[in-house]
């Protein structure tokens, strides 16, 4: 049955968010939901393994080798946190599931702090759980390295560079490490690293990423939206002083996020993140914010996150080529290519407790209007607020 293998089996993005939230925030609480955006149908008895797998994530704890990997790679992150996460262990009594008839609920609440690494593995087991129970039978090991192979052999003649973004909606632990030994194993430069911070260790690659919607949502919810991206910038320079520079985009959509990113924090981050929304007219509107601040594109990063696949890859290569730097994280159509259709799920923060106050409904304002979360009177709200149209 689906089970998580190490406490590292996790997107970088979640300890690096947690060790943030540690410094800054450790009073804070929040809840997040499960959203099925693909309108599967969950067989009997589905909650009840779910439950199972997500009982079993109480055993797992950092390792001694674990932990000294993790304080090698990152020395930017003071040395208490690993102590910290050492002594972490997941609580499922956190966690809240419940199905009716073939729909599944799963809610998460409880300190920030902790709950932020529930997200990406409970998606993890969910996919994999989903395919396991209906029994679909993937492509064979060696086919499933064969495909990445060859997506590899197209993307090296980009003359780019990749990492890996797929666990939270990967088919599945063996699949995923199959992918990983394959990009690894492949004889270009193309391949840089992964987001899953145990693949980063177990195949000696880097592992990649920076922070994810909920740091702005939360800051939404104690600062008021017109300073959420301003402050969750501020905030994430002074915990990490340069390192770990890219900065996500489209959380209340990237017109109002370039409203606030102004001339400091454009060049004190490394580059911009893109995860949602045409890509080409993402790339127009950050050259020409970087142009309008009097730098230089060519010295900044945008990395590309939203559904890629060869063909949009090769696409945005031929528009940034020569204009700013680019790099592509892929998800599923690494993870998630063997023969079955990929789900379409998220698990999202939809409410925040900053250290006063009370409780308060976050919302994404996605550069796709179908990629939005949370209640749509706080939607109509934030919009009329932003003056988004």
């Amino acid at each position: 049955m689906a089970k998580l293998v190490s406490i590292l089996d996790n997107d970088f993005y979640k300890f690096t968010m947690q060790f943030a939230v540690v410094k800054l925030f450790p009073k804070a609480k929040a809840r997040y939901q499960f959203i099925n955006r693909g309108k599967h149908k969950f067989p009997e008895g589905f909650a009840d393994r779910l439950r199972t797998a997500v009982n079993e994530m109480a055993t797992l704890k950092l390792s001694d080798e674990e932990k000294s990997y993790f304080q090698e790679t990152c020395p930017y992150i003071d040395p208490a946190y690993f102590d910290f996460l050492q002594g972490y262990r997941y609580n499922p009594k956190e966690v809240s599931i419940e199905q009716h008839g073939d729909e599944l609920s799963v809610k998460i609440e409880g300190f920030w702090y902790r709950t932020i690494l529930w997200e990406v593995p409970i998606m993890a087991l969910i996919c994999e759980l989903h395919y396991e129970l209906l029994e679909e039978k993937r492509v064979d090991d060696s086919e499933v390295k064969n495909i990445v192979d060859q997506k590899m052999d197209k993307y090296d003649k980009l003359a780019i560079t990749i990492a890996d973004f797929g666990t939270r909606r990967r088919h599945s632990y063996k699949v995923h490490d199959l992918v990983i030994q394959a990009l690894k194993n492949h004889p270009s430069n193309t391949f840089i690293g992964t987001s899953n911070v145990h693949f980063a260790m177990k195949y000696e690659t880097k592992p990649i990423g920076t922070h994810a919607h909920e740091w702005f949502m939360f800051h939404a919810a104690k600062y008021g939206y017109k300073m959420a991206n301003l402050l969750g910038l501020e905030h994430w320079s002074d915990v990490y002083r340069g390192d770990l520079g890219i900065a996500l985009s489209d959380t209340y959509t990237t017109e109002v996020f370039f409203q606030q990113f102004d001339k400091k924090l454009s060049k004190l981050f490394d580059g911009v993140r893109h995860d949602s929304g045409d890509a080409i007219e993402f790339a127009q509107k950050t050259i020409a914010h970087y142009e309008s601040k009097g730098i230089n594109p060519l010295t900044k990063t945008i990395i590309f996150s939203d559904g890629l696949d060869y063909e949009k890859v090769e696409k945005i290569v031929n528009f940034c080529r020569g204009k700013i730097g680019f790099s592509f994280g892929i998800g599923t159509d690494f993870t998630n290519d063997v023969g079955l259709s990929r789900m379409n799920i998220v698990l999202k923060m939809t409410e925040a407790f900053p250290d006063e106050g009370q409780w308060t409904p976050v919302i994404k304002l996605s550069d796709e209007p179908n990629k939005h979360t949370g209640e749509e009177e706080e939607i109509r709200m934030a919009k009329r607020f932003l003056m988004i149209d």
